[in-house]
């Protein structure tokens, strides 16, 4: 339970702007001694060094994982607080980031309360999940194969892949790093439980989604 210090906080996401609007929320709050990073290896290292105590991770980012660098974080500093703060809504990527020891899951579209209530809640032991989070949890997955949501990226990277675009025409279609389309391709063979690309091409056209 937080015992009244200062604590370490790290934000580890790749769009700037984010970045320092989320900087500006926390440091708001005197007990957050603030740090960002857009880069997960970075952040991995500064967070080993540096004892930190709550992280901030979204799932895509330029140079790997959030879902990969939680369990790392978990596995080279256990007592640090990991909660996720993505777009990514789908049920799949929210319970894998629990099962690879985060601390919560909390979606971009919460208001600022909802984002420090969550900090709160898992430094007193809680999960922190934002409202959405939880009702996506609560909803029965066993109705047969539900289409997942896509955000505007992950539509145009399917669109591409559709085409036959390779990962490095994809990189320089969109202007992002060839690790970041690898990324969004792994959430989306995730989100449609396909097995390989030809399969998730497969399911999307039946869906009409392409």
């Amino acid at each position: 339970m937080y015992d009244g210090n200062t604590l370490k906080l790290t934000i580890v996401d790749d769009y700037p702007m984010i970045l320092e609007g989320l900087k500006s929320l926390l440091e708001r709050n005197t007990k957050f001694q603030v740090f960002s990073f857009t880069k997960g290896s970075a952040a991995m290292d500064f967070i080993q060094e540096n004892k930190i105590d709550v992280v901030l991770l979204d799932i895509v980012l330029s140079d790997g994982s959030g879902l990969e660098f939680c369990k790392l974080i978990k596995q080279k500093v256990p007592q640090c607080i990991v909660i996720a703060l993505s777009n990514q809504a789908e049920r799949s990527i929210i319970f894998r980031f629990l099962e690879n020891g985060g601390n919560g899951y909390i979606l971009k579209n919460a208001d600022s309360r909802e984002i420090t209530d969550g900090i709160e809640k898992a430094l007193n032991g809680d999960l922190a999940l934002s409202r959405e989070v939880q009702e996506i949890m609560l909803r029965s997955s066993s109705s047969g194969f539900q289409l997942p949501r896509l955000t505007k990226r992950e539509k145009q990277i399917l669109q591409a892949i559709a085409k036959g675009n390779t990962s490095a025409q994809i990189a320089e279609q969109l202007f992002i790093s060839v690790i970041t389309v690898e990324t969004h391709r792994r959430n989306l063979l995730q989100k449609f439980k396909a097995k390989n690309m030809v399969e998730l091409i497969k399911i999307a056209t039946q869906n009409q989604l392409i």
